[in-house]
C-alpha cells in the first residue's frame, strides 16, 4: 500500500543544527506540480515548525532533488549558509553518491564505467544517453556493479560521478537495463505503487559547518525484492 508522506511519519535519517535529511518515499515531489500534491520541502518545513514552535516562515533549502517514481535520500539545508556549502559540494562534485537499481537483464559485464552523453527533451521530460557527444548534450559518468542475483532481476550498485537529468535511468537503458517499472525508460510494465526499482542508498559528504564526515544509509522500501537485496548485500 502506498503511504502518504506527512510531517507526522517524515523518515528522517539525519538532522542537526544545519541541515535534514529525509528518506523519500515513491510520489514525494521535489518541487510543486500540476498535480497539486504538497511539495516534499513543503512538508519538512511544517514537521520543523511544529518541533521547534517556530513563529512565521520556516527557512528551508533544496540542495537537491530525486525523480517522483524514485525512493531515498533527500538533503534540505535549515540555513542559508549551509545551503550554500551545501550547494557548492554538489556542484564541485564532493560528495559520494551510491544508488541501488533493480534490473530485469544482465549488464553486460559484472562491473563496468558507462561514459555517455545525455541530451534533455524538455517537451516530454525525457533523456536520451548517446555514445558520442552530440548538440547540446552534457557528458555522463557512472559505475557500477552487480550486487545480488534474484530470481528475475538483478540488483545494482551505482556511483554516480555526475549528475545529469534522469541520468541513471537513461544510461541504463542505453545498455538494455531499463529499471523495474520505469515505463518512460523502456521496461514492460509498471510497479503497483507507480514507482520505480531506483533507490538513493548512500550520501557521504564533509558537513559543510562542522567539517566533520558524514555518512547516510537509507533503508529501502517495504517490498519484496528490495528487502531480499538489502539482506543479499
Amino acid at each position: 500500500m502506498k503511504i502518504v508522506t506527512t510531517k507526522d511519519n517524515l523518515q528522517i535519517l539525519h538532522e542537526d543544527n544545519h541541515l535534514i535529511v529525509v528518506n523519500k518515499r515513491v510520489g514525494d515531489i521535489a518541487q510543486g506540480d500540476n498535480s497539486g500534491d504538497k511539495p516534499l520541502p513543503d512538508i519538512v518545513k511544517e514537521y520543523l515548525k511544529e518541533k521547534y514552535n517556530k513563529p512565521g516562515e520556516v527557512f528551508l533549502g533544496v540542495v537537491h532533488r530525486l525523480d517522483r517514481p524514485t525512493t531515498g535520500i533527500v538533503v534540505f539545508a535549515k540555513t542559508s549558509k549551509a545551503l550554500t556549502r551545501m550547494n557548492d559540494l554538489f556542484s564541485s562534485r564532493e560528495t559520494q553518491k551510491t544508488y541501488w537499481a533493480v534490473v530485469k537483464n544482465k549488464p553486460p559485464k559484472e562491473a563496468d564505467t558507462l561514459v555517455h552523453y545525455i541530451k534533455r527533451n524538455q517537451q516530454n521530460n525525457t533523456s536520451k544517453a548517446h555514445i558520442k557527444e552530440v548538440p547540446n548534450s552534457k557528458k555522463a559518468s557512472l559505475e557500477y556493479k552487480i550486487i545480488a542475483k534474484l530470481d528475475h532481476y538483478f540488483a545494482l550498485e551505482i556511483e554516480l560521478h555526475t549528475g545529469r537529468h534522469h541520468q541513471i535511468r537513461a544510461q541504463l537503458q542505453a545498455i538494455g537495463c531499463s529499471i523495474k517499472g520505469d515505463l518512460k525508460y523502456g521496461f514492460d510494465r509498471s510497479n503497483p505503487d507507480g514507482g520505480i526499482h531506483l533507490h538513493a542508498r548512500k550520501l557521504s559528504f564533509i558537513h559543510p559547518v562542522s567539517k566533520e564526515q558524514i555518512t547516510i544509509i537509507a533503508p529501502v522500501p517495504h517490498d519484496v525484492i528490495w528487502k531480499s537485496i538489502e539482506t543479499k548485500s
